[in-house]
This record gives structure tokens, C-alpha cells and sequence, in this order.
């Protein structure tokens, strides 16, 4: 198992693409421990990974990384154990695809605040914490990249640009720790959020995003959560050593046009 032995901290681990690396994670060998705001659903998501990986050691912790107390409550936790942290994945986000003209300061401020200050203070304040080696994966999106018609992006493309542009300089200042950081920018991933608000389309509307993927992703279909952690086991293991600084697409060639 390519992570065994490891402890790594997931945050926004409890559903999606979050929970899809934790259980990767688990079944590569790796201790965790997920953050997430919703306690019942940590909860549930122990259960799901406990299945997936019967032998591992699962922790949670029910934290609001938007806000200072949360952070602070996740480094707190974290340094009452004498053991460092191998893996560190900034996944907790927020998406508010709305246009430009109608963007709310809370909007701007909470999307900062998850997306980008809260990778940004974590991955600071568990510095101590971080083992020689340590692997940082930061969760990005395409939408730092590539806009969509029609799909106004303007605050989540800025906040996940910064994260990109995080990711490349931390790599430079941490690498000399022995330290390397990444970040993924996964496509259009099917998480029960997407099917639900498929669902409440009209049949229409339903057979043009259908026929907009087909035309759009070379690979003909949209990603999965399991496509992002394979991803990340990736960069989490050995395999990734000499690998740092970089941002990798992660969406079926959707970008590569």
C-alpha cells in the first residue's frame, strides 16, 4: 500500500471529491483525519470509509474553515498528538457561479475566505506539524483556466486563480523543508450535488448538457470523484517525489484545447 504509515488531514472530507480521496487515502494505508462543518455527516462518511477500509484509523472534526476559530480549532487538534502530518489536502470550498454585476460582498468575502484564506492559514499554522517530505494538495478547479458561456465565474475563477498561483509559490519557499505542493483542477466532477440540480432541469435542458459533454470532453463523459483521488494518492505517495509546483488538469482533456 503506497501510503502506509501515513497521517494524512482532509478537509471537506465528508462528501464529493473530499470524501472520494479520504477513502482512497484509507485504502492505500493512510491514518486520517477529515474536516468538515456537518457533524452528522462526518459521521456518516467514518461509516462509508470504514467499509472501504476496514483497518483504518479514522478521525473527524467538525470545523467552519471560513471562518479564524476554525482553523485554529483544526491546528489545535492537530498538535495534541505527537505525530505529524504526512498529507495535507486544502479541498474545503465554495462555488458561487453567479454574474459579475450581482456578486455580494459576503459572497466575495466568504468565497475568499474558504477557498483561498483558508488554505492559506492551515497549510501556515500546521507548518510545525508537517513531516520532512510532507505533501500539500490543494483542490482547484478549471474554471481558474477555462470560462464556460453562460456560466458566470468571475469570483470562483479569481479565487481558485489565487489558489493556483499559492500552490507555485509555496512549492518555491517550502521545497527547501523537503516539503512539495500541488494542487489538482479537476473538471466537472458527478457529485450528488450536480445530479440533483440535473434533475430539476427540463428534459430539454437535460439532453443539451448531455450532448454539450459529449461535444466538449475528448474522453466523452464527465469525471467522477474517484478520477480526482486517484490523482491525489498520486501526490501523496512516493511516486510523486521529485514533484512540486505543479498544477494538474484532472478533467478528460477538457482544457487541453
Amino acid at each position: 500500500m503506497r501510503l502506509q504509515g501515513k497521517r494524512a488531514l482532509v478537509t471537506g472530507g465528508s462528501d464529493g471529491i473530499g470524501l472520494a480521496i479520504a477513502e482512497a487515502f484509507a485504502r492505500e494505508g493512510a491514518d486520517l483525519l477529515i474536516v468538515g462543518r456537518d457533524a452528522g455527516k462526518l459521521d456518516t462518511a467514518r461509516e462509508t470509509i470504514a467499509k472501504a477500509a476496514e483497518n483504518a484509523a479514522i478521525e473527524t472534526l467538525s470545523a467552519d474553515l471560513a471562518t479564524s476559530a476554525g482553523v485554529d480549532a483544526v491546528v489545535g487538534y492537530v498538535g495534541q498528538s505527537s505525530r505529524p502530518l504526512d498529507i495535507l489536502v486544502n479541498n474545503a470550498g465554495v462555488a458561487y457561479l453567479v454574474p459579475f454585476e450581482t456578486v455580494s460582498a459576503e459572497q466575495f468575502q466568504h468565497s475568499f475566505a474558504l477557498n483561498v484564506t483558508a488554505a492559506f492559514f492551515l497549510t501556515q499554522q500546521l507548518l510545525p506539524h508537517l513531516s520532512a517530505g510532507a505533501s500539500v494538495i490543494n483542490i482547484s478547479s478549471y474554471f481558474a483556466s477555462k470560462m464556460i458561456p453562460k456560466r458566470p465565474s468571475s469570483l470562483y475563477s479569481l479565487s481558485k486563480g489565487a489558489l493556483n498561483s499559492l500552490t507555485k509559490s509555496l512549492a518555491f519557499e517550502l521545497g527547501p523543508r523537503g516539503i512539495r505542493v500541488n494542487a489538482i483542477a479537476p473538471g466537472t466532477i458527478d457529485t450528488a450535488m450536480r445530479r440533483k440540480s440535473i434533475v430539476n432541469l427540463p428534459q430539454q435542458a437535460q439532453d443539451e448538457l448531455k450532448d454539450y459533454v459529449e461535444r466538449s470532453y475528448p474522453l466523452g463523459r464527465i469525471g467522477r470523484p474517484a478520477d480526482v483521488a486517484g490523482m491525489a494518492v498520486h501526490l501523496a505517495s512516493h511516486e510523486a517525489a521529485w514533484t512540486s509546483g505543479s498544477i494538474f488538469a484532472v478533467d478528460g482533456g477538457y482544457t487541453a484545447g
